[in-house]
């Protein structure tokens, strides 16, 4: 904690302020699954759904990482500040997103293959969608929209079809 105080005094400035946390476990899950929701954000827009679609994406994405974040012991409450919700916002909205990016091309009908063939940096999303979807297995949490990105990018399914089958789930209260 004397570090993380010390960082923060030397980079806080009248401009950027600086936050510590403490929950690593936390911070590390909502860094990574939140390329996963974006390349999801990124399939809805490319679809041509509205805002409205990719609220509800970014929400349910938001309880989907949090029951994971739970599973392995995380604070909660992580994930509804900057290292979770400020995160995940700005990657699934903002025009500079890779992960958005390539989920908006997936949207639009290009295979992943054409996507990444064309690109000169990195989408993390695409890999971290594997090992999302391998530990939600292993951990047996509910994860339909990790699920339906899984079934995208590694067994070429149709996202127009990943949209039906997400609509076509069960109906039960918005509870975690």
């Amino acid at each position: 904690a004397a570090v993380a105080d010390t960082v923060q005094q030397l980079f806080s400035t009248d401009y950027f302020r600086v936050y510590t946390n403490s929950d690593a476990v936390g911070v590390e899950l909502g860094g990574a699954l939140k390329n996963v929701i974006a390349l999801a954000a990124g399939v809805s827009d490319g679809l041509g759904y509205g805002y409205n679609t990719r609220a509800a994406l970014i929400t349910r994405g938001l309880a989907e990482i949090t029951r994971i974040g739970i599973a392995m012991g995380a604070e909660p409450l992580t994930f509804s500040g900057l290292a979770g919700m400020g995160d995940l916002v700005l990657t699934c909205t903002g025009d500079l997103s890779r992960n958005r990016t390539v989920g908006f091309e997936l949207g639009q009908g290009k295979t992943l293959k054409q996507i990444l063939d064309g690109m000169h940096m990195v989408a993390e999303g695409v890999k971290t969608t594997l090992s999302a979807y391998q530990l939600c297995q292993k951990l047996g949490v509910e994860a339909p929209l990790i699920d339906q990105m899984y079934e995208i990018l590694y067994n070429n399914k149709d996202p127009r079809q990943a949209v039906s089958d997400l609509m076509e789930r069960d109906l039960k209260p918005e509870g975690v």
